[in-house]
Formats: C-alpha cells, structure tokens, sequence
C-alpha cells in the first residue's frame, strides 16, 4: 500500500494524460467528417499524431537532461493542451495535422518523463508491483479515453475543452508530488539496424503491429460511420478493442512463455485475420456485433508488440535491452506514421471492407515471413514474456530486469 501511495501522483497523471490525449483521436476522427474533411484528410490526423509521437519519444529525454523533470513535464503537457484548444480556432485539416503533432510529441513526452521517473524511484524488489499497477491504469485510461467519444458532441469548443482540462491537469499531481525528481537517466541511442540484427521476425511483427493497431484506432472511427455505427456506437466498438487487447495480456503472456514465440506471432496474425473477417462479417449486425468484432480484432492485434518485443529480446545482450527497446518502438512508429492515411484513403475508394482486407493482407505477409524464419535458424532460450505499453523510448529502463526472469518464475 506504502508503494501505491508513493506513486500516486505519477499513476494520476498518465490517467489524466490518457483522458486528454488519448481522447483526441476518436473525436477528431468524427469531427473531422461533420466537418466535411475528406477520409484521406482524417487519415492524415492519425499520422501526424504518430509523427509527433516519435518526436517526443526522441526529443524528451534530452529536455529532461536540460530543464529536469517537472518542467519537461509542464512543457509537453502545455503543447497538447495548445493543440486540443487551437482545434476550434481554426478548422481546416491542414491545421489539424499540426495540432495533431503537438498531441503526439504531448503524449511521448510525458509518457517519457512519467516512465523515467518511475525507473528512478523503483528497486528490483518493488518494480514488478509498479509497473504492474502502472499498466492496469494505463489500460484503464485508454479505456475510458475511447468512451469519452459517447458524451462528448462532435466540432463542438466544449468537448476539446474538457480535453484540453484533463491535460492540464495531469500537471497537478505530477508538479505539487512532494517525493523528489530522481537523475536524469541517458537518452538510448536511436539503432532501428539493432531490431533487425537481433531479430527480422520480431522487427517485421513490430511493424505489423503498428500498421494494425494505427489503423483501428485512429480510422476506426471512419469505418464505423461507415457501417452506419452512432457517436455512442463508436465508443463501444473503440473501447471493445482495447478491453479485448488487455483481456489478451495473461493468457498470451502464458503461451508466449511456453511456446515458440514464433508460432504464437502465426497464430496471433492467423487469428487477427479470421478477426478481421469476423468484424466484416458482424458488422450487418448492429453496435453489439460490430463491438463483438472489435474485442476480438483488439485480443489477437493488441499482444503482437509485446510478443514479438520478447523474440528480439530473446537475442538481444541485456546491455542492449534499453536501445533495442527504443529501436521496436521507432519501428511501430513508422508502421503507425504511414497506416491511417493509407487506409482512410482506401476506404475512400474501395468502401470501409478495405480496411480489414488491408490489415489482413498485412499479416499473411508476416505468417509467410514467420514460417521462413522459422525455417531459417532455431528457437534460443527465451526471456520472459511482459506486456509493453508503446509510450516512449524508455520503456525499456522501466522493465528492467523483468525480462531476464526465466519464464515461469
């Protein structure tokens, strides 16, 4: 209880940052159409988040060493809330796209200082109970972030508002915590080669991973206008992906640990596949159908990072494990950064199917790609599995050794 208490602060303000931040995409997403944007222009939304997103996972860590913790904090926070704020002030798509980029580059810095600072504070015999509880809130703020779409009407000054309040005051807990800054750790150096190096399936599935998950949350929102989903409707079929990716984490930690990794990444993809037929398919079903679709599309997408974040670190030195952390996540950036104007585009023209044909054909080509690494050298002795939240380059400090557990333990 002591441990939870001492964290506190941090564990309010990544929920406050999630209600912020992580509702400005859905609600983009249906503003943008009310507007009158075009599919591809609300594509180009969820890019520029993802831009800025790997911005601030690169640039954070760097204001930190400069200006400290608090005041890196303060400064990433005030640039999403000037985003969310300007929206209003200025419609046009090409606006947006900026302001899109300060809540990503808003989202990756604060994330970064959060995570530093709990790697800071943290000892081997409390990290496991920390970053356990820091991943229940953060599921938990992106869960209720994609529900806020249901209440909050569309174009309106009031609903980025409330946005822009819940950014804001993610400063509070963070900035008036009496518990001390910890040093500044040393930014990881950026090596996209060393994913690769270490392992292609993993780097490919990483890819794959950001290509689908990128496309669902940040177009999701186009495809379910499209099949004739409401506001509230959209809600449920956003939150359903995310509550079905975090129902996923234990039982696919526990193949993952017990398995070849690289058949649990097959059968991840081969599920995703039959997923995307499934929300196709439920989709002539109403809201209940099409949210069904979505748990399940969230269950089998969600864990592929985390699965295949494990198979590189199964051939990674632990003196890498913090570089090659960072290089997954560049790489989930780049599939992230390219899918959602990809694939607004897409529906645009061949109707809102595209998107799952699309992400399906994605992953035939990463359990083709599966089955000739698997050909290629064998298994190694394994790390353990752990879930990993995409939020900034440091991630890997705060797992620490939690990797170098022997399964099972």
């Amino acid at each position: 209880m002591r441990l939870l208490i001492s964290f506190a602060a941090l564990f309010a303000s990544v929920l406050l940052m999630q209600l912020g931040a992580g509702g400005v995409a859905p609600i983009d997403a249906v503003s943008g159409l009310q507007l009158h944007f075009t599919k591809a222009e609300v594509g180009v939304l969820g890019s520029a988040h993802f831009l800025g997103f790997f911005v601030g996972c690169w640039w954070a860590p760097r204001l930190m060493g400069t200006i400290g913790h608090s005041r890196a904090y303060a400064a990433c926070a005030a640039a999403g809330t000037i985003g969310m704020l300007a929206h209003m002030m200025w419609v046009n798509p090409v606006a947006w796209a900026g302001f899109r980029v300060l809540s990503g580059l808003s989202v990756a810095g604060c994330y970064t200082v959060i995570e530093a600072w709990l790697h800071g504070k943290v000892t081997n015999e409390t990290r496991g109970r920390a970053t356990g509880v820091y991943r229940v809130v953060d599921i938990s703020g992106s869960l209720l972030a994609q529900l806020l779409v249901s209440v909050l009407p569309p174009a309106e000054y009031m609903s980025y508002n409330l946005l822009a309040i819940f950014c804001c005051a993610a400063l509070l807990p963070l900035t008036l915590t009496r518990v001390g800054q910890p040093e500044t750790p040393a930014a990881p150096r950026l090596r996209p080669g060393l994913a690769f190096q270490c392992s292609p399936l993993g780097s490919v599935a990483v890819i794959v991973s950001g290509v689908s998950g990128a496309a669902f949350r940040m177009v999701g929102p186009i495809y379910g206008i499209a099949v004739g989903l409401s506001t509230s409707d959209i809600a449920l079929f956003l939150a359903a992906y995310v509550a079905g990716g975090g129902l996923a984490q234990i039982p696919m930690g526990a193949l993952a640990d017990k398995f070849d990794r690289r058949m649990i990444l097959i059968w991840l993809s081969a599920g995703a596949i039959l997923a995307s037929i499934a929300t196709i398919a439920l989709a002539g079903m109403g809201p209940l159908g099409a949210s069904l679709g979505a748990g399940l599309f969230g269950f089998f997408t969600i864990p592929i990072y985390s699965v295949a974040s494990a198979h590189g670190h199964d051939y990674a030195r632990p003196d890498q494990r913090v570089e090659l952390s960072a290089a997954q996540m560049f790489l989930y950036a780049v599939g992230a950064i390219a899918s959602p104007v990809f694939v607004s585009t897409l529906i645009a023209v061949a109707g809102p199917k595209s998107m799952f044909v699309f992400i399906s054909l994605a992953h035939i080509l990463l359990i083709v790609f599966g089955l000739a690494r698997m050909r290629a050298r064998p298994s190694v002795s394994r790390t353990s599995y752990v879930y990993v939240p995409r939020t900034s380059f440091l991630i890997g400090r705060l797992l620490g050794k939690a990797r170098d557990r022997a399964p099972g333990e």
